[in-house]
């Protein structure tokens, strides 16, 4: 479909194509992972005997039907964990080949510019600082997920195999501190899932679109070029 006249390119065709490919890929991990997870479940928030959350108590288990399912979920995760890590490995050759990392990683700036993005999304300031592609909140984030994309499969290859890569367990500090990495690496996907779709609801239908079909509406006295095609 082409571009309508008033609008320019955001979002790269293999941009697009990795973004909407990770979801449904993470949402089975996340899934298969709690089958896991079952078999051990032995996070929880709390001091000595004393229990403030569980992760997670039997009634989770039971009303999404998790129990007593370990052989399925390590099937199912380290299948996904494979396409998974394709996936993010053509997504971030992409990047850095095509020169798209400018747009992506933070910069000296974006720390502070990113307090100032915090502080007009709570309302507490008018002033919206500097926006390009993406504003620097958004590049620390997706610069971070990156990060915690590349951590996840370390940490599940040092799980998976922790005898035969010692060293890479040991380099998280052992096998169950590298267990310990990779649950609350899932708990911060969650987390950005639940920040991310509720900043796209707020941002509106045409920020949507813009990672759909890769265009977004321009005004007629803006001449901000976008990125090459693809």
């Amino acid at each position: 479909m082409p571009p309508p006249r008033s609008a320019r390119l955001k979002h790269p065709r293999v941009t697009r194509w990795t973004h909407w490919v990770s979801f449904p890929l993470l949402t089975v991990m996340i899934w298969s992972g709690l089958l896991i997870y079952w078999a051990n479940d032995v996070y929880r928030i709390g001091w000595g005997d004393w229990t403030l959350v569980a992760f997670f108590p039997d009634g989770f288990y039971d009303a999404l039907g998790l129990s007593r399912q370990l052989a399925k979920g390590m099937a199912y995760h380290y299948f996904f964990a494979v396409l998974f890590t394709i996936n993010g490995v053509a997504y971030v050759a992409y990047t850095f080949l095509s020169g798209e990392w400018r747009f992506l990683m933070p910069d000296r700036h974006s720390w502070k510019e990113a307090v100032g993005v915090v502080l007009h999304d709570l309302h507490l300031r008018k002033e919206l600082p500097p926006q390009g592609r993406y504003n620097a909140a958004q590049r620390i984030t997706y610069s971070g997920v990156l990060a915690m994309g590349a951590a996840s499969v370390l940490t599940g290859l040092a799980i998976y195999k922790p005898t035969q890569l010692a060293w890479l367990a040991a380099g998280f500090g052992g096998y169950q501190s590298a267990r310990t990495i990779h649950f609350i690496l899932t708990v911060g996907y969650v987390l950005f899932f639940g920040v991310h779709i509720g900043q796209v609801v707020k941002a509106g239908w045409a920020n949507f679109w813009s990672m759909v079909m890769g265009y977004e509406p321009v005004q007629a006295e803006e001449s901000v070029p976008g990125p090459p095609a693809p």
